[in-house]
């Protein structure tokens, strides 16, 4: 198993890396001030020029829309060579857009080039792709457990030319962004087929009549604006049949094959993430004093520090070889590793940054680090694109069943 990346990516490692130096870290302090800014305006649902000005520069770098395996509109890239630029990535919150590979974003690019009509990627892939819109995407629902994708009960019923979507949504991540044009949503649309043939996806603009945004939902108090979680009602929304993608009853295949690369998407941002907490935890330890030593002289700090590094190459390993299999094999042979770094990942993470944030103190928990925000967002992550424990039922049931198989 060849787990190294490509000449290409390793240039493209060293361009990155760079860029985040130079243009990345630099801008986040001018993020903050532009979002505290828009919050004394009493409108933070804007975006701050900061983004659009490196979204620019990372363009004409020609550090764009690495996240593709399979590009229609251009270079392709695989898992295994785009790992370890997603990490780098995942080392700061506003990096992924700058370089226009975010979610949602990522994930349904990745659907509208995969299975979207010709019209389809002409109208909605091309200025995503471009950097010029934004998208969501409207699956888990308030009133089931969606962790069930077979739950979800929102229609998408026929009539004449058109489709008539009825339903509710939450969690739609993305929908708070002025940018965002487009949703893919999930409904039913052959009720009486086997429960895995029963829903489809839709592509409905965000101006489209009866879609309403409730309100935006928030995690652990935040709003996470200017991106942001929606509540949203669909009352009779209708939109052209051709807005269909792939065809009646392929929603859940859709999201199976889309749901893969972005786990596993989220789970190399997540290794950057914890690869900066772990940084700033040394910087820390080994800059304060405290009882005539050095932080990282107290309390255990040599285990838990050492600890954190293993973990982090642990999982970086099993990611990589998920990557691997995902490239040369496909999705659903990869199912058991991709489950298997969604549960291990954010979990290593998490453990590395509350070790960050102990030894930061009361600096921890502020706005003077991206500790705290890196938590909120990575405990989320143990919830969004399934939680921990339907990943768990899927690796136990691929284990269990090499033994029932051998019978």
């Amino acid at each position: 198993m060849q787990l190294d990346n490509s000449e290409r990516s390793k240039e493209l490692e060293i361009r990155i890396s760079k860029f985040m130096d130079d243009h990345i870290f630099p801008a986040e302090l001018i993020y903050s001030e532009q979002m505290e800014e828009f919050t004394r305006s009493g409108n933070r649902w804007q975006i701050p020029q900061i983004i659009e000005d490196k979204k620019k520069i990372a363009k004409d770098e020609g550090l764009w829309n690495l996240f593709l395996p399979e590009n229609p509109m251009g270079e392709s890239m695989s898992n295994l060579d785009y790992a370890p630029l997603c990490e780098l990535m995942g080392r700061s919150r506003i990096a992924s857009e700058i370089f226009n590979c975010s979610a949602p974003d990522t994930g349904n690019m990745e659907v509208l080039a995969q299975y979207g009509s010709p019209e389809q990627q002409e109208k909605w892939l091309k200025p995503l792709l471009e950097g010029e819109i934004r998208s969501a995407f409207g699956m888990t629902e308030p009133k089931v457990a969606s962790s069930d994708a077979t739950n979800i009960c929102s229609s998408i019923e026929a009539d004449g030319d058109e489709y008539v979507i009825n339903g509710e949504k939450w969690w739609t991540s993305g929908a708070g962004d002025p940018r965002c044009k487009i949703i893919v949503f999930m409904g039913i649309t052959n009720p009486e087929n086997p429960k895995h043939s029963r829903q489809s996806q839709i592509l409905v603009p965000m101006d489209t009549p009866g879609v309403e945004i409730v309100r935006m939902m928030t995690v652990f108090g935040s709003d996470d604006a200017p991106h942001g979680h929606a509540h949203m009602k669909f009352t009779n929304v209708r939109v052209p049949k051709d807005n269909l993608i792939l065809g009646e009853g392929r929603g859940f295949e859709i999201a199976q094959g889309r749901l893969g690369p972005g786990r596993i998407h989220h789970c190399m941002r997540t290794i950057g993430s914890a690869e900066r907490a772990l940084e700033l935890l040394c910087k820390r330890s080994t800059s304060r004093v405290a009882f005539g030593k050095t932080l990282s002289e107290l309390g255990g700090n040599y285990d838990v520090i050492a600890d954190c590094r293993t973990e982090i190459e642990m999982c970086r390993l099993l990611t990589l070889k998920a990557a691997y299999m995902m490239d040369t094999t496909n999705n659903k042979v990869a199912k058991s590793e991709i489950a298997q770094i969604k549960v291990a990942v954010p979990n290593m993470a998490l453990r590395v940054i509350d070790k960050a944030i102990q030894i930061h103190g009361g600096a921890g928990v502020s706005q003077d680090t991206p500790l705290a925000k890196m938590y909120a967002g990575l405990r989320s992550l143990r919830i969004a694109d399934g939680p921990d424990e339907v990943h768990r039922r899927t690796i136990a049931r691929m284990e269990l069943s090499k033994y029932s198989e051998s019978k």
